[in-house]
């Protein structure tokens, strides 16, 4: 089946930790540091390591507020375009009781009350129930229809200007989140500056090793939870060597939660942005042994980390930064549970 290929991995991309972070690190100078003698490259590692694994952190957040930004955006443009279409009926049904008035002031009749409409507010005619009198029934008609649509065109636009401003805190989150992303990714590049060229070399080439690793995984022979699922995984599989990028939802990189999305998506399965909403996609599954291909896996206690499981004991991922889309031991991070869509 499909699942159980061990499919070759992609030569035009070979994505490493030094590479990966450097835009991040633009402001950083390029001359590297002299390392910290007391600091061994295990130490940097772990540190490195550490904060990219607060960057993913905060890539998860960062994701979960850029879908509430767009979410937001639609719901304003949505509302200021009722709110133009119905100052445009506003405007037509004000042309029509305005020749009305005009045929009265021809004749030498203008009823003071439309004259009062035209140049004040209808609502203050309204309040003035005994002056309903001096209308005409079609008139007091088209007056009421005014003041209905000037009632609702003013909550239209006060709901507008919280939404508006509600988009403009959400903005300014995800910038500050974006800043922290970059903030954490850039102190890693400064770690891996005070490492010697022989010591970045060499963590390199483990990162290297560990994207080959897919050409020679054991994915066993367990059935795929669902024909789905088994899509999923397919269109996951024909990603691998695809770069991690935070914020990215594919085709050509993809943070944790947008390679799952996004497989998903190939397989005609709609699923939320960020990995802790889709911990609520579908039924839990609480032990590794009943994993079965095709299942979401979610990892750390805040499930801020996701993947689709692949087979014995294998999870096939979108890592972290300065890694490719690979297969990893499903033992390399602390599994919580997993989800059958």
């Amino acid at each position: 089946m499909a699942s159980h290929r061990r499919p070759k991995q992609p030569s035009r991309t070979r994505v490493t930790v030094l590479t990966a972070t450097a835009a991040a690190a633009v402001a950083l100078s390029s001359q590297a540091a002299q390392a910290d003698p007391h600091q061994s490259k295990q130490d940097v590692k772990s540190e490195v390591d550490k904060l990219y694994n607060e960057a993913e952190q905060a890539t998860e957040k960062y994701d979960g507020v850029k879908e509430q930004q767009d979410k937001l955006q639609k719901e304003v443009d949505a509302l200021q375009d009722k709110v133009a279409r119905g100052q445009g009926e506003l405007n037509q049904l004000r042309k029509g009781l305005g020749a009305v008035a005009s045929g009265q002031y021809r004749s030498g009749s203008i009823d003071p009350s439309v004259q009062l409409l035209l140049s004040g507010d209808p609502d203050t005619y309204l309040e003035k129930a005994a002056t309903l009198d001096q209308l005409s029934g079609k008139q007091a008609e088209q007056l009421k229809t005014i003041a209905d649509k000037q009632r609702r065109l003013a909550q239209e636009r006060a709901e507008a200007a919280a939404k508006i401003k509600d988009l403009s805190d959400t903005r300014k989150a995800l910038g500050d989140k974006k800043d922290e992303i970059k903030g954490k990714l850039a102190k890693a590049q400064q770690l891996l500056n005070q490492m010697t060229a022989k010591e970045r070399a060499a963590m390199q080439a483990e990162e290297n090793r560990a994207n080959r690793s897919n050409e020679r995984v054991n994915l066993g022979d367990d059935v795929p939870a669902s024909q789905r699922g088994a899509a999923a995984l397919a269109a996951a599989q024909s990603k691998i060597g695809s770069p991690y990028v935070w914020g990215a939802t594919g085709p050509s990189s993809f943070d944790c939660s947008g390679l799952t999305s996004w497989a998903y998506a190939q397989a005609g399965q709609s699923l939320p942005r960020t990995s802790q909403q889709q911990a609520n996609a579908g039924t839990r599954i609480g032990s590794e042994s009943a994993l079965k291909p095709g299942d979401l896996v979610l990892f750390y206690g805040d499930l801020h980390h996701i993947g689709l499981y692949a087979g014995n004991g294998t999870v096939l991922h979108a890592p972290k930064p300065g890694a490719a889309v690979r297969y990893e031991s499903i033992n390399n991070m602390p599994f919580q549970f997993g989800v059958r869509v």
